[in-house]
């Protein structure tokens, strides 16, 4: 009996070469990308989440800060402004009512990104040192081991990223 392939390779072919100017049917300025918006707390997860949103939908050089705003006379300006005003109609969509008035009038989606993290983040050492807090005093106590897992896996993952 034949298998079929999880994949069809030719639904994907030339992907890794696509231009993060190619615009796709599910890319319009009313998406959210993530389901826990910023609130200012969960800034670490946050970005985690919109980075990979972002570079699934081969956006995430508009932030990242490596598709830089070309000269207003090329002919990739135009596409250049379109493209960021959809990352940051994301970016807008993704964030608290409060945090989105505060960068509402920014221009470049690179410049919110950096924004955002000079805010929000928080030095890598109180967060590592908080982290191992937070694992060292974790308590089964009445929650299931599910439960008690989960919140200890999550508290892992995250200490573990700042390694990486």
């Amino acid at each position: 009996m034949a298998t079929t392939p999880l994949i069809d390779r030719t639904d994907i072919s030339g992907d890794q070469n696509e231009s993060p100017f190619v615009m796709h049917h599910s890319d319009n300025p009313g998406a959210i990308l993530v389901t826990n918006p910023l609130v200012g707390d969960n800034y670490s997860t946050w970005r985690r989440a919109m980075k990979m949103a972002l570079s699934a939908k081969n956006k995430f050089g508009f932030v990242g800060g490596s598709i830089s705003k070309p000269a207003t006379n090329s002919s990739d300006y135009m596409p250049w402004v379109r493209r960021n005003d959809l990352v940051l109609s994301w970016i807008l969509n993704s964030l608290s009512k409060e945090i989105a008035n505060s960068v509402i009038y920014a221009s470049e989606a690179h410049e919110v990104w950096i924004d955002l993290q000079e805010r929000f983040s928080q030095g890598n050492a109180a967060r590592i040192y908080q982290l191992k807090k937070m694992i060292s005093d974790l308590r089964q106590e009445q929650n299931s081991l599910a439960v008690y897992f989960t919140t200890l896996k999550t508290f892992w993952d995250e200490l573990g990223s700042y390694s990486t």
